[in-house]
């Protein structure tokens, strides 16, 4: 098989609650739901029915307060702003998180059939702030990703060195924070930056087992924006792509601020940082 191009694992990320800050890795197994671990609980809101995403700033950018974290990949605790740090499933939780983002809420890790979540519309909250009110999009769950975890898309996100890189260089502050982004997978790549936007269709083979298939860019949402815990926001976050990678993420689709590719798992494997990351052509 043709080789198309070859990149290296800079970093490995895994976010176990939906919209809370998540924790960085050395390896980890991959299979048809994503990296091990990764995005199986979600914050529900007891008033709405809908699971929690801070894509709607206004009420929900405190769940970037939170962090958390597993060390197995099942058993989930949550670090809160006072610091406290409790398991997911303890009522105490629950009650604390209910405090800290003033509605009651409830970690899940069952998404209730039908489950939306509300994504303002990130121009909007550029234009007028993180506490207005503006339009917002109603979105289904993870419609190329394995049900019973809380994909917005696809199970893997990957950006690559190169456009994190040219994203700073772009912004007044001079920086470009990984986890405002919140990929999985970071690749260190000798490619143009934003140039995984023509990969779509591509296979990456990481180390001896792992293949992805790159499905479709990014679209970026008010989230890269926001404070992420001691990170301050940073509105050039979504201003800088907007400008300079407005592509469709989808064929079809209009042309909207977009940082990194959304992938599928091809053939489940383990994954380190390091590893040789290999792009070929679709072969299916």
């Amino acid at each position: 098989m043709s080789v198309v191009g070859s990149d290296t694992v800079a970093a490995l990320c895994r976010y176990p609650v939906k919209s809370m800050l998540g924790e960085s890795l050395t390896h980890v197994a991959v299979d048809e739901g994503g990296l091990e671990g990764d995005r199986r609980w979600a914050v529900l809101d007891a008033g709405t029915g809908r699971i929690a995403s801070a894509k709607q700033p206004r009420l929900w950018r405190e769940l970037l307060t939170c962090q958390a974290s597993t060390a197995d990949g099942a058993t989930v605790h949550v670090r809160l702003p006072d610091r406290a740090r409790l398991p997911a499933g303890d009522p105490t939780l629950d009650a604390l998180l209910s405090a800290a983002l003033g509605r009651t809420v409830s970690l899940a890790d069952t998404a209730p059939p039908g489950a939306t979540l509300e994504r303002s519309r990130p121009e909007q909250v550029l234009r007028d702030g993180v506490t207005a009110d503006v339009e917002a999009d109603m979105v289904a769950f993870g419609s190329a990703a394995p049900p019973g975890s809380f994909f917005d898309f696809a199970p893997v996100h990957l950006v690559t060195t190169a456009t994190l890189e040219r994203i700073a260089a772009l912004s007044p502050r001079g920086s470009a924070e990984i986890a405002r982004y919140r990929p999985n997978i970071v690749l260190d790549t000798s490619a143009a930056a934003f140039a995984e936007h023509d990969w779509a269709g591509q296979d990456l083979r990481i180390g001896p087992d792992l293949v992805l298939r790159v499905i479709a860019s990014t679209p970026r949402c008010a989230v890269p924006t926001l404070a992420h815990g001691p990170l301050p926001p940073d509105p050039d976050a979504l201003r800088v792509p907007a400008t300079h990678n407005r592509v469709p993420a989808l064929p079809g689709r209009p042309p909207e601020p977009c940082v990194g590719v959304y992938a599928q798992v091809v053939q489940p494997g383990g994954i380190r940082i390091g590893d040789r990351a290999e792009r070929h052509p679709s072969i299916t």
